[in-house]
């Protein structure tokens, strides 16, 4: 029951999302002054709808998107004598960005919304790696690959007794810098003896001489027992915030989010050959990309373990991703929109400027078969996603 209650509401997050997308174009729209005919969640077939004033609102049967009728999205748009003055392709070029943005812009803002959330109440993961200290116990030797031997009468306490508190951040180890987690416990694993290790709280750097000891750890990547030194600590993991100081931390987290879904659009193409093979019977990567089936899944597995910040977290990056990725470039994308009329603006400028007439508004025609090109290699995409998604489907916990 927990696994089917977390499909339908992670799809009714998404649902969500892409109605609020649609909303900010047409909000904006309206803010100008544009004229905006309908504005629909949905497609396929019509539930219901209603007029109030000059927009026609509506719901259709398959919620997987919705759309915004702008009178006049572009200048072969046919318009009436009515709505011509007020037509989308009339107005200034920068009103006409803004309403193509808005709909990223949505999916931003709540992005940022729900990571706001996120560190008010479960706080935000240490995504930075940064060499802040958890919990602090003993020096002790790796028993398996996820044990330690229990602390004791007899068992080093070096952090503890140097006194390291939870949540010092670890500056340098014996003089050289520890920008990250991974970069101090190096350092420290080398040493040996008493150290000199800074760390600062509260805004002030402290120097602690620490007595490193020499314990037994397993090798991650073959298993073997090796001596390496150890001072008792672990990272802290996730960090509590404040409705203040979760602002700041907030917009941090989100342009780390921004890099890593970046990242992701860079790295597609290499995705979609590893989704062709877990279709054939491969071993599905979790880094390939999922359809809104395939995300639904993994949101009710989420559930069903009352992972909820992580469930939240994963409904952050869709957000993410889907702002970013309706921003490139490419018609039929918003960002393609985007790019067609911020070159007849600085075409427009540059004839201006050299004395020639203003030319007439792209014609979209010409760009028909690139976009049909797009359209045919996203839906393939979408194909092989969704496919994938329904005979092979990520699922992190099995």
């Amino acid at each position: 029951m927990a696994f089917a209650f977390g499909v339908v509401l992670f799809a009714l997050g998404i649902a969500i999302s892409i109605a609020l997308h649609e909303a900010g174009h047409m909000v904006t729209a309206k803010a100008f002054g544009m004229r905006v005919r309908r504005y629909y969640i949905g497609f396929g077939p019509k539930i219901f709808s209603f007029r109030r004033g000059e927009t026609e609102y509506g719901m259709k049967w398959i919620p997987a998107g919705g759309f915004c009728d702008i009178a006049g999205m572009t200048a072969l748009d046919e318009v009436t004598e009515e709505e011509r003055p007020r037509a989308f392709f009339r107005k200034p070029t920068w009103q006409r960005v803004v309403v193509l943005s808005a709909g990223s812009a949505t999916h931003f803002l709540i992005g940022i919304v729900l990571i706001y959330v996120l560190a008010l109440t479960s706080g935000l993961p240490n995504v930075s790696d940064t060499a802040t200290a958890g919990t602090i116990s003993c020096a002790a030797n790796q028993t398996s690959p996820t044990a330690l031997e229990p602390c004791g009468p007899g068992v080093a306490a070096p952090a503890a007794d140097a006194g390291l508190r939870a949540g010092d951040t670890i500056v340098s180890v014996a003089g050289t810098p520890t920008p990250t987690w991974t970069d101090a416990v190096k350092l420290i694993q080398a040493a040996g003896g008493p150290t000199p290790i800074v760390v600062e709280r509260g805004g002030e750097r402290l120097t602690l001489t620490m007595d490193v000891q020499k314990v037994q750890r397993l090798d991650p990547q073959t298993g073997a027992s090796r001596e390496v030194g150890a001072i008792g600590v672990s990272q802290q993991l996730v960090f509590d915030y404040n409705a203040l100081s979760a602002v700041p931390a907030t917009f941090a987290y989100t342009g780390q989010m921004f890099a890593q879904v970046w990242q992701g659009l860079l790295m597609f193409p290499e995705k979609v050959p590893r989704l062709i093979d877990a279709i054939s019977g491969g071993e599905r990567d979790l880094e390939t990309p999922v359809s809104v089936v395939g995300a639904s899944v993994i949101g009710g597995d989420l559930a069903e373990r009352g992972l909820w910040q992580v469930f939240i977290q994963l409904l952050v990056v869709l957000n993410l991703f889907v702002g970013v990725f309706n921003l490139l470039p490419l018609l039929p994308l918003d960002g393609g929109h985007i790019a067609v009329n911020l070159y007849e603006r600085v075409r427009d400028w540059v004839r201006a400027r050299l004395g020639k007439v203003q030319m007439p508004p792209v014609d979209y025609t010409k760009l028909l078969p690139l976009t049909y090109v797009v359209i045919l290699i996203g839906g393939a995409i979408s194909l092989l996603t969704l496919t994938a998604d329904i005979v092979n489907p990520i699922r992190p916990f099995q």
